[in-house]
């Protein structure tokens, strides 16, 4: 081998280096970017603007499946027998409703407060209770059909991605409050 052909090996590899050194300050760059604003998000979930906008929120999706429910079950109600489907479905909600209700009213108080509380009884409360909701739901759908439980089931799923990641991006590219 040559000397220029030695030369212009070590000049590309010290190009090389160059750009993989340049492109590794980018990327942490961008890292330290994104990880501030995840911190920034999470600060303000804790208080701020998204803590209020996510206590508004909650209080939606309570009552909303608590008038769902409702609606749902009375044609239960008359009903001379029920199947297993629509069995699950009155107990669900059986079970959804007096928590979603009790969370209803954690909630304004915690709007009032603007801010969550720390109980695991509640937490615990709303897990359960959100849970019992979209079963009683999907199963009142199945009673009609079983593929109307599996597509009330699939686009419930995709709703809350699409809900996670509008959510996302709203508030990732926020500037910060001053």
């Amino acid at each position: 081998m040559s000397e220029d052909s030695d030369d212009r090996y070590a000049r590309m590899a010290k190009d090389a280096r160059r750009g993989a050194l340049e492109a590794a300050e980018q990327a942490k760059t961008e890292a330290e970017g994104a990880e501030q604003a995840t911190e920034r998000i999470q600060e303000e979930m804790v208080s701020g603007e998204a803590n209020d906008e996510s206590l508004r929120q909650n209080g939606v999706i309570y009552g909303g499946l608590i008038g769902i429910a409702v609606v749902i079950i009375q044609p239960f109600l008359a009903a001379a027998s029920l199947d297993t489907a629509a069995t699950i479905s009155i107990i669900a909600f059986a079970v959804a409703v007096p928590l979603l209700a009790a969370l209803v009213l954690v909630n304004r108080q915690e709007v009032f407060r603007r801010r969550r509380t720390s109980s695991m009884m509640v937490t615990g409360a709303e897990s359960v209770g959100l849970a019992a909701a979209c079963v009683g739901v999907v199963a009142a759908f199945w009673h009609i059909s079983w593929v109307a439980g599996v597509c009330i089931l699939a686009s419930g799923v995709a709703a809350m991605g699409v809900h996670s990641a509008g959510w996302w991006k709203l508030e990732s590219r926020r500037e910060p409050a001053s």
